[in-house]
């Protein structure tokens, strides 16, 4: 995918002030309207413009964006890093000219599904605050045991002067026992204020789990690639296997295959029906170092009628 350079596109420098992004932006749509402009591409510029716009006038979409291309060098397929947003505040606000399937893959890889709902409600001389959004990264294992935590959040703002900058906002937030990623935490009154006496909104938490050295997460259910000998795998053993809750024994049936999918009910993510944790068989092979292990594996190779392409029609 091609990383959007939207500075370049609005031909602006990234220290621009949002009335220096607005005058551009209104220059340029004039110049490369497709009812008005003569320019064989005049259709397509105009669309990359709006694109372009769309996230920079908005300074907490551009301040996320800012972040993002600090770490992007040119000349590389762009992909999305994981989890790029985590950490930044958002209100919510939606898009203003269409929604994110109206631009490209890119505009859509990063605001695409986080950043499309919609604000607070508003009436009359009073308006609720508008509630606000953020992605944070939790530890798996406060999800087992549940944690008070302190997060920080960045907070995008418009200095005096016009320019996109962040604050840091610190909360402490109870982490429930048994939340998973994908849930969210809401801290009542801590979003924008509201007009009036009507109420502050609500500050929404998104989870996501930090990438675990043993485990992967899918609902409430845990993957752990467990490496076994090849001998374990053909002969059958039992084998002790790390759980999130203490180490427990597997027993590995004989003839057990690559990939080989074992269950542990209930070994999980807690909840009401807790999840279970699927044990995956990796078998590795033993290194070759020293010259007593390279005489069995050649004893191995004499001694067994072994083609482990012979399903291919491949002879060895």
């Amino acid at each position: 995918m091609e990383y959007k350079d939207y500075y370049e596109v609005m031909g602006v420098a990234r220290e621009a002030t949002q009335d220096e992004i607005k005058r551009a932006y209104r220059k340029l749509a004039r110049k490369y309207h497709p009812d008005v402009s003569k320019e064989s591409d005049a259709e397509e510029r105009f669309k990359a413009l709006g694109e372009a716009y769309e996230v920079l006038k908005d300074p907490e979409k551009r301040a996320a964006y800012d972040q993002l291309g600090a770490n992007w060098q040119g000349g590389q397929d762009f992909n999305t890093p994981p989890d790029w947003d985590a950490g930044f505040e958002f209100s919510g606000g939606g898009f203003t000219g269409g929604d994110a399937t109206d631009y490209s893959d890119f505009f859509e890889s990063l605001f695409g599904q986080a950043h499309a709902q919609g604000g607070g409600r508003r009436g009359g001389f009073q308006a609720r605050g508008q509630d606000r959004h953020a992605k944070i990264l939790v530890d798996l294992e406060d999800s087992f045991k549940g944690a008070t935590r302190a997060i920080s959040l960045q907070v995008p703002e418009l200095t005096p002067d016009g320019h996109v900058t962040t604050r840091t906002r610190t909360l402490n937030i109870k982490i429930p026992k048994g939340i998973r990623e994908g849930q969210k935490i809401r801290l009542t009154g801590q979003g924008d204020p509201g007009q009036g006496k009507a109420p502050a909104g609500d500050l929404y938490l998104e989870i996501d789990f930090r990438p675990h050295a043993l485990y992967r997460a899918e609902a409430h259910d845990l993957y752990l690639d467990l490496p076994v000998a090849p001998w374990e795998a053909v002969l059958g053993a039992t084998v002790k296997v790390p759980t999130p809750e203490g180490v427990v024994e597997l027993k590995v049936p004989a003839g057990s295959a690559q990939g080989r999918k074992m269950r542990l009910k209930g070994r999980g993510i807690p909840a009401k029906q807790a999840g279970d944790l699927y044990v995956v068989l990796q078998i590795a092979l033993p290194e070759a170092d020293t010259e007593q292990a390279k005489k069995l594996y050649r004893q191995m190779q004499d001694e067994l009628d072994f083609n482990p392409r012979s399903r291919m029609g491949v002879e060895a």
